[in-house]
This record gives structure tokens, C-alpha cells and sequence, in this order.
């Protein structure tokens, strides 16, 4: 596969044996001690440790922090970089899915800031500013999923409350990403769907957001039409590389275009993840058919360019059953209780839900009373 180079306007290499391209990158930019921030299950791939000697291969002296886990929290932020300095690092490289980039943005943020992460959640009236300087930062996803690697911030959960925090700046693009669809080649068929169908949900979301943003318009709905071609194919045939080469740009995609803007889906994945540990991707695929019922007659003529985009005849409707079928095929749950989430949870998912920021540009409005017919419809109900 050839490597192509472009920004968007984060400095991308895409294509097979991207991540080779890194030790050049260090070079010349004379950066000879990196942390790798990562998780277990990634750093104890052969194809981790193949990467990290050929960084070692090329004069960098490498530290790797592996302990990120799905859902990090402020600790494994704290933990990152305490290695960060102890090591003596001149800059940071991300490697695995959305939670090992999240956190390796927030240690990049915090070595040279000071308070806690949390002091610069966005959103906040008194948020610390991001003024100090950031480490040289590189990203490589090894999965189709949350697209982090574009994205300008970083989900980081409260240890306390369980609650989901958005640290935001445009200082937190990486500098490099190297996008080999070969590191996701590793994916089992569960995370596979469970990510691919989260990059899918990020491009519908975007296009039906209610902003006007013609550029992630574009975008979100060739990302949907790439995902919609390839996403079943990854998890039938997870060596197939050009199927996993489209979703690993489909998942690029979706993260640049919700820059404009998500919805309720992700505010209801949201409560799943904060109270039930749910993974953000299986949470987003069970609801994402139960959830985009409550816009479908709202915009109508948005659900039909979204089922053209999908490759589908018949409209919202069509593109909803297409979407049910979709995660069927999956082996994605179709209700919230096949997926083993209990039900005396309900009021609670649906107060975090509200609470989430997520909803305010879906193009319906969401109360307490909408969210709950959502989950109740999520939960089986009809």
C-alpha cells in the first residue's frame, strides 16, 4: 500500500507501515527520549514490540507507560506523567485505541501545567488556560473507533463521580499521526464492531447535528459511506487490509466532522459508560437505533441523504432498519437488556444523560421525559 501525507490539519501518514515512518519524524526534530503512553492489552502485542525496537533500533531511548485502561481516569493521567518524568522524556507517543490517545494528550498537557486535569474541563467558568508549552506529541490508533488521534481533546472520567470530563485545546493535536490500518488488523471481531460502529455513530451524529457546517457535512457522510462498506467486512475478514484501510479513515473522518457537533446517542452512551462501565462503542451501537427514532420525522430529508450515503433505498425508516440489521449482524445486543445493563438503572442513566452536553446539538430537543421513552425503548419496550 502506498503511504499518502496530508493535514487536516493534523500532519498525517496513512497506509500500511505508517508507524515506521516515526523514527524519521523523531530525528529531525533531534526528540532521542520518548514516553509511550499505551495499554497492556496493545503492549503485549508482537507487533508493539517489533515498533518499539525499531525505535530503539534508530537512537531513541524509549519508557513506555502500559497501565491506561478502558475509561481512564484522572489517575492514569497522574501515572503518565509521573513517568513522563521520570524518564526524562523530550516527547510523547500515543499508541492503542481512543483511551490510551486520551490519555496520552492529558499527560502531554499536564507535564508542563500545573493543578489537575480537571482544572481544564471545558466548559468550566474558572477552567485553568492551556498556556505552557506541550511535549512533542505522536499518535497511532490501533483501532477504528473514536478517531482521537485528529481529535483536539481528551475524555477523562472522575474516579469520584464516574462522571465523563472533556478537556479541550487546540494545542492538544498531535503533531504527527501515523495511521497504519495494520495495527488494527490485530482487533477481534467484538471490538472490531463494538469501535468500527462508534466511528459509524460519529458521522451520523455529526451530519444530523443541528449547526450549519457544510465542510463536516462532507465529510461525516463520506465517512458514513466508507464505514457502511467496510465495517462488516473488518468483522467477517479481519485481515482484510483495504476494508480495515477504509475504516481507520471512516473513524478519522467521523472525528473531524464532530467538531460541529453530536447528539443524544452519545449523551445516552455517555450515562452508560459513567454508570455501567459500558464500552463507549457498544454503548453507542445498542442505542444508536433506539435513540435516532426521536429525530427521525424532524428531518426527514437528513435521514434520506444519510440512508443514500449508507447505500440505502427507502428513507429514515430504512436507514433505521438498516442500522438494526447492521448491528445484528454484529453480533451487537439489540436492547440494553440483552446486553446485560440492569433496569433500576433507568432514572439514573437518564439524569447523567441529561446532564450530558452531548444532546444540546442534537436537532430535537431532549427533556427528561423524551430521554426516558429512549431508554425504555433501548430497554426492550415497544
Amino acid at each position: 500500500m502506498t503511504l499518502h501525507h496530508f493535514s487536516f490539519p493534523t500532519a498525517i501518514t496513512f497506509g500500511a507501515g505508517a508507524r515506521f515512518e516515526t523514527s524519521g519524524v523523531l530525528a529531525r526534530n533531534h526528540l532521542t527520549r520518548v514516553l509511550v503512553v499505551t495499554d497492556r492489552g496493545v503492549a503485549a502485542l508482537a507487533l508493539f514490540g517489533a515498533y518499539i525496537a525499531a525505535c530503539q533500533a534508530a537512537g531513541v531511548a524509549v519508557a513506555v507507560y502500559d497501565g491506561v485502561a478502558g475509561n481512564p481516569t484522572s489517575l492514569h493521567v497522574e501515572q503518565g506523567v509521573a513517568a513522563y518524568r521520570e524518564s526524562a522524556a523530550q516527547a510523547i507517543i500515543g499508541i492503542g485505541g481512543g483511551a490510551a490517545l486520551d490519555v496520552a494528550k492529558a499527560v502531554a498537557l499536564m507535564v508542563h501545567h500545573p493543578g489537575g486535569i480537571f482544572d481544564y474541563e471545558d466548559g468550566r467558568a474558572d477552567a485553568r488556560q492551556v498556556t505552557g508549552p506541550i511535549p512533542y506529541l505522536i499518535l497511532l490508533p490501533t483501532t477504528a473507533g473514536t478517531g482521537s488521534e485528529v481529535g483536539r481533546s481528551a475524555v477523562i472520567s472522575d474516579p469520584d463521580s464516574h462522571v465523563k470530563r472533556i478537556i479541550f485545546s487546540p494545542r492538544l493535536l498531535a503533531r504527527e499521526v501515523f495511521a497504519d490500518p495494520e495495527l488494527t488488523l490485530a482487533l477481534p471481531p467484538g471490538i472490531t464492531a463494538a469501535t468500527g460502529m462508534d466511528a459509524l455513530t460519529h458521522c451520523v451524529e455529526a451530519f444530523l447535528a443541528r449547526d450549519w457546517h457544510p465542510i463536516c457535512d462532507g465529510v461525516a457522510l463520506e465517512g458514513l459511506h466508507l464505514a457502511a462498506g467496510s465495517l462488516l467486512r473488518c468483522y467477517r475478514d479481519g485481515a482484510d487490509l483495504e476494508a480495515r484501510s477504509q475504516m481507520l479513515m471512516a473513524s478519522m473522518m467521523g472525528a473531524i466532522s464532530f467538531q460541529k457537533g453530536l447528539g443524544v446517542t452519545h449523551s445516552c452512551a455517555h450515562a452508560l459508560s459513567a454508570l455501567a462501565n459500558m464500552h463507549h462503542g457498544l454503548a453507542n451501537a445498542v442505542m444508536i437505533d433506539h435513540a435516532l427514532v426521536h429525530n427521525l420525522t424532524a428531518v426527514p430529508e437528513r435521514f434520506q441523504r444519510l440512508a443514500q450515503a449508507a447505500g440505502v433505498d427507502g428513507g429514515g425508516p430504512a436507514f433505521l432498519a438498516w442500522l438494526t440489521a447492521l448491528k445484528a449482524s454484529l453480533g451487537i445486543p439489540a436492547t440494553l437488556a440483552a446486553a446485560g445493563i440492569e433496569r433500576g438503572l433507568e432514572e439514573r442513566l437518564v439524569a447523567a444523560a441529561l446532564a450530558d452536553s452531548c444532546h444540546q446539538s442534537n436537532p430535537v430537543p431532549c427533556g427528561p421525559a423524551d430521554l426516558r421513552v429512549i431508554f425504555r425503548r433501548a430497554f426492550g419496550e415497544r
